[in-house]
């Protein structure tokens, strides 16, 4: 009986060895997908940054005006 129990013991640690192995081989796997995705991101954003920074630096200037303006009125 304590046989049957010990052997039961070490099938399970063996499956959850084999089921952690598994799971730490796929979040390599998934991580090496997230920094491409991320590197993709930045490159477009830094793209968009780029094709429209005259209108964003339009944009910033008049809200900084806009809030100095203001902000002497208190």
């Amino acid at each position: 009986m304590l046989k049957d129990y010990s052997l039961k013991i070490k099938e399970k640690a063996k499956f959850f060895k084999e089921r952690i192995e598994n799971f730490l081989i796929d979040k390599r796997y998934v991580s090496g997908i997230t920094v491409i995705e991320l590197v993709l991101i930045l490159v477009i954003i830094i793209a968009l940054l780029l094709i429209f920074k005259n209108q964003l630096t339009d944009l910033i200037n008049t809200i900084f005006d806009k809030i100095t303006s203001e902000s002497s009125q208190i």
